[in-house]
């Protein structure tokens, strides 16, 4: 149990990594970034629900969504 939970919270800075480090980049990796941001949230969203964090539920939630809108506007 405690190896899946690591492997989420690992996963999930993994992506959001990528994701600040795409933005860093510019432009040109649009919308790659915000694919990185929704792995590194589903990750962590899997992860707070797994342990009943609700904080980190809520502010994962709102950053799906966030995440969501910005792909459906990168990809209209």
């Amino acid at each position: 149990m405690n190896r899946i939970n690591d492997t989420l919270q690992w996963a999930g800075a993994l992506f959001v990594i990528v994701g600040h480090i795409l933005n860093s980049i510019g432009p040109s990796v649009y919308p790659y970034n915000i694919v990185a941001f929704t792995l590194g949230t589903v990750a962590f969203l899997s992860w707070a629900s797994r342990v009943k964090n609700s904080p980190q539920i809520v502010v994962n939630v709102v950053s799906m969504v966030t995440c969501l809108i910005g792909l459906v506007n990168a990809w209209k």
